[in-house]
């Protein structure tokens, strides 16, 4: 999984990586209650296994937001 940390205007912890599938990409998005990305980060890469399983599923069944994953902490 290529992650790449993007911040979120509202000022809540909300990162932005891209789940890779073999040569293509799907963009997710995680949003926690961490107030900064930095924390969020650590977070996802805390429990970067689970995310990336539940993203494939979530992918595998449509679950899609304007062509986004969209995760939330576990």
């Amino acid at each position: 999984m290529l992650i790449v940390p993007r911040a979120k205007s509202d000022g809540k912890g909300t990162i932005t990586f891209t789940l890779a599938l073999g040569a293509a990409r799907q963009l997710c998005r995680l949003t926690t209650t961490f107030q900064t990305d930095k924390q969020a980060f650590s977070y996802l890469h805390r429990y970067r296994t689970q995310f990336e399983q539940i993203a494939r599923a979530r992918l595998a069944s449509g679950e899609l937001e304007d062509g986004i994953i969209v995760l939330t902490m576990l």
